[in-house]
């Protein structure tokens, strides 16, 4: 079974030529790295986890051209496990696709269905669940992107993951972060937090906001981000998958992050008063 795309025409362009040229557009536009991606031919493994957002490409993309640019610098792994929230509500609490490929404009990847098996029979809160997935946007996005960058050939794993409250957040992140990293272990591989980081409120209160999130992030430390997103009341949307990226990232040795941009909508749209936050981060060694 494929699991078709659901925003293509919305998020993004839904035909190959034009998704590709908005893709540049992203990575040479003002807000981007400048120039487009070149892809290192041998992994060095450096980068062990992104956080990459997940708007519509005229608004995020940029931000997201930055995460892709690094990850397209260190080289490609042969497995990406995506951390996406559950925006709709539907399905597990932490639900794992079954679906063999996922298709975009630009093609199908394959799914690591060895690494989504080890990782439900580790975690107590994961199942293999394809209702949540089914109009969620917030995996399929980085999916063209992850093409774009001549990562035709790299398995994925498509994580969904429920809002929960702060107690719950935490107890997964523990658990999920572990089984993903025990999953990883000796393998190549990455894994992708899908997040937005606050939502409607002014550039300035955003800026501030957000500044705390990524400073957690760049602390390399999932508890305290979830402690600071849950007590400010940030509406980062991704803050659980963000969390346990950095669990497992953790696990797997990593040792520092970088934040590599910040903007918002605003930028884009020359509204300040009610924006949303987009920021790309690498952690690793």
């Amino acid at each position: 079974m494929a699991r078709k795309p659901a925003v293509a025409g919305m998020f993004y362009e839904s035909t190959r030529d034009q998704l590709i040229e908005r893709i540049e557009q992203r990575f040479l536009g003002p807000l981007g790295p400048g120039k487009l991606p070149q892809t290192r031919k041998e992994r060095l493994g450096r980068i062990i986890g992104l956080v990459s957002p997940h708007a519509g490409y005229i608004y995020s993309g940029s931000a997201a051209a930055w995460a892709y640019t690094a990850l397209a610098n260190d080289g490609i792994p042969d497995t990406i496990v995506i951390l996406g929230p559950n925006h709709y509500g539907l399905g597990e609490a932490v639900a794992i696709s079954s679906e063999q490929t996922w298709e975009t404009p630009l093609g199908a990847l394959e799914t690591d269905t060895e690494i989504a098996a080890q990782i439900i029979n580790t975690c107590k809160f994961a199942s293999a669940n394809n209702q949540a997935h089914q109009k969620e946007h917030s995996i399929e996005v980085q999916l063209p992107f992850i093409q774009y960058i001549g990562a035709d050939k790299v398995k994925i794993v498509p994580i969904c993951v429920a809002h929960l409250n702060e107690t719950e957040a935490l107890l997964l992140t523990q658990d999920l972060g572990s089984a993903i990293a025990t999953a990883l272990k000796g393998k190549s591989a990455a894994i992708i937090a899908s997040t937005d980081f606050s939502h409607y409120v002014s550039k300035s209160r955003a800026e501030s906001l957000d500044s705390l999130a990524i400073e957690q992030i760049l602390n390399l430390d999932p508890q305290g981000l979830l402690r600071t997103v849950y007590s400010k009341n940030i509406t980062m949307c991704g803050a659980i998958g963000t969390a346990v990226m950095l669990e497992a990232a953790k696990h797997l040795g990593a040792t520092q992050a970088h934040k590599l941009t910040y903007c918002s909508s605003g930028d884009v749209s020359g509204d300040f008063e009610e924006v949303v936050g987009y920021a790309a981060l690498s952690i690793g060694k």
